[in-house]
């Protein structure tokens, strides 16, 4: 039963396997394995103090997403930000500082969260953000890019900083990566990851997963093609539709279960690689694991929303910690009234049951 599910030790198995699997990934490198030896024990740490926060009647969850801009240069077909207009092509008025974004680096470090996904936009707008969180040792900062930015100021900078790990985006193979996110992006991607690979550096590719390129991108062709040029991780993200027209691109069950044995299958033949997929199956997770289950997400203003896909937020980082938007009102009533639990068509419940959300933010604020 839901009800009996224990998120905490679910999300604390599931960070000690990545954080098991990247070492595995590393020992050919003892730059990256050295690092990722120091950030399991940092892991360790957190985790005990999340645990002993959670005894204490306070759930933290081991992940956030901080969409650190809202700028983009690039306009990828299907792309979410933009649909809910909130990626734009202007560099953006009343979003966080470099100042602001290490002030809820450091209460993240301070409640015990291991892991901040650094999206946008494209995060490598912000430099200042980036050499921020590059201090934060103890916090792995898996970087989501579309590579376009990518030069030497940065390879330097992921040199110096183990703990900031690029993630590009590639939809599989040159034609299927160049009609979504433009002319040259594949080569582009391709570039970089040669000169990543050349200075042994850990980095990931994340891939957005449709009905169209679902066998493509799990393919053996495709994934041995990244392990040749020294990717690491796989991210693979369940497309979410956020118009009616692109619908039919969303993986349906069978597709989520087809997905599901293939990355069962990669994880044993690429032992050198890390295989994660999002939102995953939410049934093997006890439902949603958004809205501070598992983790939550703060926008390019500061605006502490359930996920990504569900641009909701009754409380903003300005105004208030870290800690007190965890428990923001929104959050809470999604946890209690089940919405996270309810079933779905399969993908992201809180997209689906968007109506009910907006209701309860209705209630919130």
């Amino acid at each position: 039963m839901a009800n009996d599910f224990d998120i905490q030790e679910y999300m604390t198995k599931g960070v000690e396997r990545v954080v098991a699997d990247a070492i595995k990934a590393t020992l050919k490198n003892p730059k990256e394995s050295a690092y990722m030896a120091k950030f399991a024990l940092a892991s360790k740490a957190a985790s005990q103090k999340r645990a002993s926060l959670e005894k204490a009647g306070e759930h933290i969850p081991p992940f956030l997403i901080a969409s650190i801009t809202s700028s983009c240069n690039l306009h990828c077909a299907g792309c979410y930000s933009r649909c809910n207009n909130a990626t734009e092509d202007t560099e953006p008025i009343r979003q966080l500082s470099d100042e602001d974004w290490l002030k809820v680096f450091d209460e993240a470090e301070d409640l015990g969260v291991s892991f901040i996904l650094l999206a946008g936009g494209e995060p490598l707008l912000r430099k200042g953000v980036i050499e921020a969180a590059g201090k934060k040792q103890n916090i792995l900062f898996p970087i989501f890019t579309n590579g376009t930015y990518m030069a030497d100021k940065y390879f330097d900078m992921f040199d110096k900083n183990r703990n900031l790990v690029p993630i590009m985006s590639i939809e599989g193979e040159k034609e299927a990566t160049d009609n979504r996110r433009g002319e040259g992006v594949y080569d582009k991607l391709v570039s970089n990851m040669d000169e990543l690979n050349k200075r042994g550096l850990i980095y990931g590719s994340s891939v957005t997963v449709t009905t169209e390129n679902l066998k493509d991108v799990s393919s053996e062709k495709f994934i041995s093609m990244l392990s040749d040029k020294g990717c690491k991780a796989v991210i693979f993200v369940e497309f979410v539709p956020v118009t009616d027209e692109s619908r039919h691109l969303a993986p349906g069950d069978d597709d989520r279960e087809y997905l599901k044995k293939e990355i069962a299958r990669l994880r044993v033949e690429h032992p050198e690689m890390v295989f994660v997929s999002f939102p995953g199956d939410e049934k093997s997770s006890g439902g949603c694991i958004a809205a501070g289950r598992g983790f939550f997400h703060i926008n390019s203003h500061g605006g502490a929303e359930p996920c990504p896909f569900s641009p909701y937020s009754d409380i903003n980082v300005k105004d208030t910690s870290l800690r007190e938007a965890i428990n923001s009102k929104l959050f809470k009533a999604l946890q209690s009234e089940g919405v996270l639990l309810d079933d779905h068509d399969g993908g992201c419940v809180l997209y689906e049951k968007r109506k009910e959300v907006e209701a309860l933010l209705g209630n919130a604020v």
